[in-house]
């Protein structure tokens, strides 16, 4: 690893404590993140020539107060902040505080930080989004390239996320406990959406995006190290670990995508499986049993079999059945009929995916069409599994699935 990426991975570690000690002191969303997101950048034109601080942590902190202070005692900012900022603070709260002074635990700034992002008033993709910018400490040009949109639209987009958790009266502290479940819910949801769209990009030339499934991944590790106990959290974290170990195999080399049962499984991250196992093993054993273990377990069987050949589909089926019952949403009925195919034979597993024709949510999706034309292959269906096979070609905005699904016609055809 290079000297500024080890720099990057600093600052982005940094990023969210740094807000949280902010956010304890002055309050104000959106003026503390800019005040540190010009910390940041300091950091980054000045560090690499310089050196990293005895305490880095410290100096971001030192660097984003003064930037505070001074709009604070600004003409423009005096109406909006200094009431305020007389209410919250001691008399000397202006002073840049000593090094290893700050305020508030690292860990907890960075979770209740989490929920912040998290918050009910916001939509998925403004949580997303405000979650990659201000605990992530990717810049809006970082997190407008995540979504495929220019940073002219993202900006705003933040923006008015940082306006409605304003405006719903969010303070900076951890939910009441009546609360609490359903926005961790809410985070792990964005972690896992974060992660998702990393591993599998909806739409663009890449496969994959490398930048995003590492975020998700250090900031579930955050949660977790935060709740080490909380088995839904072990389970998300054991569930990227375990998809993730898979990724180097995952393309070609030209990029093209190779499925599942044609990778080379010697190329899988065996100190990620090993990690991923031990988590959802001693979840599963000790909490109560939630959709991401559930998720985890099954992409245990996955990497455990030695070929594809050995995985163990029953299994697999079951617990596809369970979650079903868990948590009951189209992609789960979608993997659902791939293993049921795979126990019960083809007809089986395309029977199941009939319930999902009616289904708003999926019945346009080229997931769909795609794993009924595999269905349909197996069951000798080829003219069939052709044309499903161009249906969802079309229907993906991801080059390479596109390409991947056009071949795998191509090659009925012939």
């Amino acid at each position: 690893m290079s000297a500024s990426e080890r720099l990057g991975d600093l600052l982005r570690e940094l990023a969210p404590q740094v807000l949280g000690v902010l956010l304890r002191r002055y309050g104000g969303f959106e003026e503390c993140e800019d005040a540190v997101q010009e910390a940041l950048l300091a950091a980054a034109t000045q560090w690499p020539g310089e050196g990293v601080p005895e305490s880095p942590r410290s100096w971001l902190v030192t660097v984003a107060s003064r930037r505070l202070v001074d709009q604070v005692r600004s003409e423009q900012a005096r109406r909006r902040r200094e009431a305020t900022a007389a209410a919250r603070e001691a008399p000397d709260a202006d002073l840049a505080p000593a090094p290893g002074n700050e305020s508030g635990g690292d860990q907890d700034d960075t979770l209740t930080l989490l929920f912040l992002c998290c918050h009910p008033a916001l939509t998925p993709a403004s949580q997303v989004a405000l979650t990659l910018r201000a605990v992530g400490g990717l810049t809006t040009a970082e997190v407008a390239r995540a979504f495929l949109v220019p940073e002219a639209t993202m900006a705003p987009r933040i923006s008015r996320a940082k306006q409605r958790i304003k405006a719903a009266g969010a303070s900076f502290e951890l939910p009441a406990a009546h609360e609490r479940v359903a926005r961790l819910d809410a985070v792990l949801h964005v972690l896992y959406l974060i992660f998702n769209e990393g591993y599998t990009a909806s739409s663009g030339p890449d496969l994959h995006r490398g930048e995003l499934t590492t975020e998700a991944i250090r900031l579930t590790r955050m949660v977790h190290r935060a709740l080490p106990d909380d088995g839904e959290v072990a389970g998300l974290l054991s569930l990227m670990l375990l998809t993730d170990a898979r990724r180097a195999a995952r393309a070609g080399p030209d990029g093209a995508l190779v499925p599942l049962a044609e990778q080379d499984r010697s190329r899988w991250d065996t100190a990620l499986i090993e990690e991923g196992c031990a988590l959802v093993t001693d979840a599963m054993s000790a909490s109560p049993l939630g959709p991401y273990q559930l998720q985890a377990a099954i992409a245990a069987l996955h990497v455990q079999a030695p070929r594809a050949g050995d995985t163990d589909w029953e299994q697999i089926r079951i617990l596809y059945g369970i979650l079903t019952r868990i948590t009951p949403n189209p992609m789960v009925t979608l993997n659902h009929a791939v293993a049921v195919a795979m126990t019960r034979g083809p007809q089986a597993g395309l029977e199941l995916l009939e319930s999902l024709d009616g289904d708003p949510r999926i019945a346009r999706h080229h997931r769909l069409y795609a794993v009924r034309a595999h269905l349909q292959e197996l069951a000798g269906e080829y003219a069939a599994a052709r044309e499903n096979y161009r249906l969802a070609a079309r229907r993906t905005t991801s080059l390479p699935e596109h390409r991947y699904l056009r071949d795998r016609a191509g090659k009925l055809d012939r």
